[in-house]
């Protein structure tokens, strides 16, 4: 089954997995038709961080009617062409190699296609880099995108919020990239933190 106007999720090899999964869970929760495409270096990422296969996570979102997910070689996909309507993509977390892929137009694989049809198409484009220090290669590619129209969201803490935990900054995190695509607009500036 084709999801229609989905937003799609794409899932790179940098550190912090839990933000991709929270992302989609929210979208997912908030019946909004989503699409994943995951690198093979995220999968391995995932196992590393979340002490679970990325194909477990897979499968329990395979049971939501407006999931879909593609392989990161089917550039046959729907998603790889702009005449596949989508209401965004957000690329979380996003690697250095990433970020320099898509800011050189470069688009080896299907995350990357999705990138940069999103990107030809005028589509929005939110990218959550993982790396620190950043020195001045990392600088240029970052700004080559902002420059191009796509919204640069590091996960930076909000620590005026006074978060409790992890899941605080994540759920933080989260709102703000579903803000940024356009699909939520109910981000209060007194997030209440769950204290867990």
């Amino acid at each position: 089954m084709l999801i229609t106007n989905p937003v799609v999720i794409g899932i790179s090899g940098a550190s912090g997995s839990i933000l991709a999964k929270e992302t989609v869970n929210e979208l997912l929760n908030r019946e909004i038709p989503t699409v994943v495409v995951c690198s093979n270096s995220a999968r391995l990422v995932w196992q590393d961080e979340l002490d679970e296969p990325f194909s477990n996570m897979l499968s329990e979102w395979r049971e939501h009617p407006l999931f879909q997910d593609y392989g990161i070689g089917d550039v046959g996909s729907p998603i790889a062409s702009g005449t596949y309507r989508t209401r965004g993509m957000a690329i979380v977390p996003s690697s250095m190699n990433t970020v320099a892929s898509v800011a050189h137009g470069l688009s080896g694989n299907l995350l990357l296609r999705a990138a940069d049809v999103s990107l030809k198409e005028g589509r929005k484009l939110v990218m959550v880099p993982r790396e620190t220090p950043l020195h001045s290669i990392h600088l240029e590619n970052l700004l080559t995108l902002s420059k191009a129209g796509v919204v640069i969201l590091p996960p930076e803490p909000a620590f005026y919020l006074k978060p409790r935990g992890i899941n605080d900054l994540v759920s933080y995190i989260v709102n703000r990239v579903l803000l940024a695509l356009g699909v939520s607009d109910d981000l209060p500036t007194d997030l209440q933190y769950s204290g867990e």
